[in-house]
C-alpha cells in the first residue's frame, strides 16, 4: 500500500498560482488519491474550497464542501464556467494562499460549470449562493486569477501590510533554499 498524499498550502506570491492549469487527462487510482489529498488539506487548513495550484499542482481541479457537512464534499475535474447568472452580491472571501487576509468580492449569485467527475463523466450543473461563489473563487485559482485580483482598492490598501510580510516570507524561504 501506498503513503497517502500529503499537500502543503501554496502561499502568495508564489508565481504557481498565477500558471493557468493543465487539464486532467487520466481518471485513475492516482487523480482519486490527488483529490482525497486535497480534501483532507482543505479540511485540515478549516478552508471550503481548494484548487490544485494552491497545493503545488498545475492541473485542472477544485474540491469544495460548503457546508461542512459530509455528504456534501464536491470535486469538479476539468471545470469550466459556461455561464454566469443572477444578481451581483458582495461578500467577503478570505482564501487558504492567503492566510488571514479578507476582502468584499462582488460576483454574481449563479453559475452554471461543465465538469468532469472522477469516473471521467462529463456533467453541466448550476449552483447557486455559496457554493456558486466557492466555485467561482477556485474556478478563478485554476485561471491565474487571485483574490487580491478581485479586490476593492481600499480592501487592498487595508491589508497592503499582510501582502507584503507575504512576499518577505516568501523572498526569505527562497533565501534559504539558496534560490
Amino acid at each position: 500500500m501506498t503513503e497517502p498524499l500529503e499537500y502543503q498550502i501554496t502561499l502568495y506570491p508564489d508565481p504557481l498560482l498565477r500558471k493557468p492549469s493543465e487539464p486532467v487527462t487520466a481518471f485513475d487510482d492516482e487523480l482519486a488519491a490527488v483529490v482525497a489529498a486535497m480534501f483532507e488539506r482543505m479540511r485540515a487548513s478549516k478552508g471550503v474550497g481548494l484548487a490544485a495550484p494552491q497545493v503545488g499542482l498545475k492541473r485542472r481541479i477544485l474540491v469544495l464542501n460548503h457546508t461542512g457537512e459530509e455528504g456534501d464534499d464536491l470535486a469538479l475535474v476539468n471545470s469550466e464556467i459556461l455561464e454566469l447568472a443572477g444578481p451581483r452580491t458582495t461578500y467577503e472571501e478570505g482564501c487558504l494562499s492567503f492566510p488571514g487576509i479578507y476582502g468584499e468580492v462582488l460576483r454574481p449569485d449563479r453559475c452554471k460549470v461543465r465538469y468532469q467527475t472522477l469516473a471521467g463523466e462529463t456533467v453541466e450543473r448550476e449552483f447557486e449562493g455559496f457554493q456558486s461563489r466557492v466555485i467561482q473563487h477556485e474556478q478563478d485559482h485554476l485561471e491565474g486569477v487571485l483574490l487580491i485580483d478581485r479586490m476593492s482598492p481600499a480592501d487592498k490598501l487595508r491589508n497592503k501590510i499582510a501582502f507584503d510580510n507575504l512576499v518577505y516570507d516568501y523572498k526569505q524561504a527562497l533565501a534559504k533554499a539558496g534560490r
